[in-house]
């Protein structure tokens, strides 16, 4: 076992989207994914750390809506061209959408790569890449579990229309 391994914890929490399980490491979420136990153990990590319970009641507030943001530590793992684009998706206000294309002209790239950093997003919800759309307000793809259908529900949570900004 690595000493990163020593340092990581895990927390499952139920969602309306299935389950969810939050990995912490050294102080940092680096990944929510969904769906405990299908390419995972049959035993759920125990739960464990101030910043997992802190994600998970600010996850339960979104979800309830009654929050419309995160305040977390975040330590997304990828290349430096996907964590600006990152970071740039959790600019994007609650509610809002912008395009494919309007994300990659506002950090210096194209369309496709921008999708292809959003479908590599390691903590979705929290770093809003369902609030990206294609460039006709067509949901695009979305990596999550449920696909589009996940991503139709994220958008109607928040009230957004699937318009880009301009």
């Amino acid at each position: 076992m690595t000493d990163s391994a020593l340092l990581s914890r895990q927390a499952v929490m139920a969602s309306p989207l299935g389950l969810l399980t939050l990995t912490e490491e050294e102080g940092f979420l680096t990944e929510l994914s969904w769906d405990w136990g299908n390419d995972r153990p049959a035993d759920p990590p125990p739960a464990g750390s101030p910043l997992l319970d802190r994600a998970r009641a600010q996850l339960e507030a979104y979800f309830a809506g009654r929050r419309d943001g995160f305040d977390l530590p975040l330590a997304p793992r990828g290349t430096g061209f996907q964590r600006k684009v990152w970071e740039r998706m959790r600019r994007i206000p609650y509610g809002a959408t912008w395009s494919y294309a309007e994300l990659a002209r506002d950090v210096g790239s194209v369309a496709r790569a921008v999708g292809q950093a959003c479908g590599a997003n390691p903590i979705p919800i929290i770093i809003p890449c369902h609030r990206v759309l294609a460039e006709n307000g067509g949901l695009g793809g979305f990596s999550g579990a449920g696909g589009t259908e996940s991503k139709s529900f994220l958008l109607e949570l928040e009230g957004a229309l699937p318009l880009r900004l301009l």
